[in-house]
């Protein structure tokens, strides 16, 4: 179970490059229900994931270099690129997920935090970096901005 609440970024935290990235390329062979395939830096993925916003299933299973490029030929829209910055909030425990777009999305910058248990993402206090609280709209989902025209 994946349970995670998405941000807008309204201005970017002191020193986030100083923190571990991932570069992230992205591609979806199905968006109801979400089938997935991502390159994260060397290492390839396959990804179902089940209706919901806050809360859904989320299944990954690894690829093959060379089965990600077969797929990525199959896949359907926009192919997302982006940076991911990890950037711990140790008071709660935390990760913060950085995710800074390139490509056709340049200048969209979102943070997700994945959570334990639907209490803790309840209760999440977000830093004050964070902007406008985008987890319920699903307009911001990269299932969705795959589809953009």
């Amino acid at each position: 179970m994946e349970i995670e609440r998405k941000y807008l970024v309204s201005h970017l935290p002191e020193a986030y490059t100083s923190f571990p990235f991932h570069s992230i390329e992205q591609a979806y062979l199905c968006t109801e229900p979400v089938v997935r395939i991502r390159r994260e830096d060397h290492e390839y993925y396959l990804t179902y994931k089940s209706k919901g916003l806050l809360a859904r299933e989320e299944y990954n299973l690894p690829l093959t270099g060379e089965a990600y490029r077969h797929l990525l030929t199959k896949a359907d829209g926009n192919i997302l690129t982006k940076k991911r910055y990890l950037i711990p909030l140790k008071s709660q425990n935390l990760t913060v997920e950085l995710d800074i777009f390139e490509g056709k999305f340049s200048g969209l910058i979102l943070a997700e935090v994945e959570f334990p248990d639907l209490e803790s993402a309840n209760n999440f206090q977000p830093p004050e970096w964070f902007g406008e609280d985008v987890t319920f709209s699903g307009d911001y989902q990269n299932s969705r901005l795959s589809r953009m025209p």
